[in-house]
């Protein structure tokens, strides 16, 4: 073999050595220097999840819990025992409950845990036993001007989702036998039935408190929260409580929610079926129609209605009673709309039917108008 042949072929095998060297001391050194996820899991962790994820991941543990007196409120699920944490006035006096989940089982659920000073129980229901449950907030607490969602079945219409802020901290009053202390206060209103549901933070999915007591014709509620109560609830998940308080309601017991008249209902209707639409939650808002409006609207035309739609706000809201069953309500709403490829304010003046249908109420029909903006009339003017 010529000698520029041999020296060919030992720099060729001095190149694949070298290559092959190299490539072994990057896959043994770098990863020694590098840290975390792989590029493509990183560009994801930590991402926020969004409004609709994780009202969606919380309505499916949040249920709907009645005793056999007919009180109601709600209940969320805090571990996988299948315990609840709802408030004391929603079960007091009772041992056995039934629980309403989100996919419309009916489940029995015994109260194991319940206290007399503080407005909180627990109910095990062994249906749901080994679900995965709720994150909880256990050490930090929430600050004012935190967004945060309330979810609960408020006047019987279940797994309703409001929206605000803590708008207070450090709350304290008493109802009793209850007293309540170091409460947020929240721009999220709380109404009969919305007792026990969960306060969810906004951002993160995880349960800041226990949604317990509202003041009536307002958007102001308050929470428990939960680390303060936390330790009290796992506490009766270990040990139950062999032998419940006796429940002796008070004459003014304010906790206990007598029943609300068609206007109210009424009026809570159509505030939640906006604050769905608000929500993009389409399929829950259709749901609130009476059967023949559903008729001669299919799902696919009320949703491509309010597409171009959002921010609904309800200026002014009027209930007129027709009778025990049935009530009209007429509002002034100020919507932002698509039109033209640009986004304005536009007025409406809408008139809702409501009344009872297989026991649900419903919408039964509605028509609006629109309002003229003083603004166009002054250009017209002018």
């Amino acid at each position: 073999m010529k000698k520029e042949t041999w020296i060919s072929l030992i720099a060729s095998v001095a190149v694949l050595c070298a290559g092959v060297g190299t490539a072994a001391y990057i896959h043994a050194e770098v990863p020694k220097h590098l840290s975390g996820l792989p590029l493509l899991a990183d560009a994801n962790a930590g991402a926020p999840k969004s409004l609709k994820d994780i009202i969606y991941a919380t309505q499916k543990l949040v249920v709907m819990i009645e005793t056999d007196d007919g009180t109601q409120g709600s209940g969320f699920l805090y571990n996988d025992k299948g315990d609840l944490i709802t408030n004391a006035h929603v079960v007091a006096g009772a041992s056995k409950v039934t629980v309403k989940t989100a996919d419309a089982r009916e489940l029995e659920g015994d109260v194991i845990g319940i206290s007399t000073e503080t407005d909180v129980a627990v109910v095990r229901v062994a249906g749901l036993a080994g679900v995965e449950p709720l994150a909880m907030v256990r050490k930090e607490k929430a600050e004012i001007g935190d967004e945060v969602i309330a979810i609960g079945s408020p006047l019987g219409f279940q797994n309703t989702v409001t929206t605000g802020i803590v708008s207070g901290v450090g709350r304290s009053f008493e109802i009793k036998p209850y007293t309540y202390n170091d409460l947020y206060q929240i721009s999220a209103p709380i109404a009969p039935g919305n007792s026990g549901g969960p306060l969810v933070d906004k951002k993160t999915g995880e349960v800041l408190g226990i949604n317990s007591a509202g003041i009536e014709q307002s958007s102001i509620g308050f929470s428990i929260p939960i680390v303060n109560v936390i330790d009290m609830a796992e506490a009766w998940s270990e040990h139950p409580m062999k032998t419940l308080p006796e429940w002796k309601p008070e004459e003014e017991d304010g906790a206990v929610k007598k029943d609300a008249s068609i206007t109210e209902y009424a009026e809570y209707l159509v505030t939640h079926f906006y604050d769905s639409l608000n929500n993009a939650d389409y399929v829950y808002a259709y749901s609130l129609l009476g059967g023949n409006w559903k008729l001669g609207t299919s799902y696919e035309a009320f949703r491509e209605g309010y597409l171009m739609t959002r921010n609904v706000v309800i200026d002014n809201l009027h209930v007129t009673k027709e009778s025990d069953d049935e009530a009209t309500v007429t509002a002034i709403i100020s919507v932002d709309e698509r039109l033209d490829g640009e986004y304005r304010l536009s007025k409406y003046q809408v008139t809702y039917d409501v009344g009872y249908e297989n026991d649900q109420l419903k919408l039964i029909s509605g028509k609006g108008k629109a309002i003229k903006q003083e603004e166009e009339k002054d250009k017209k003017a002018g």
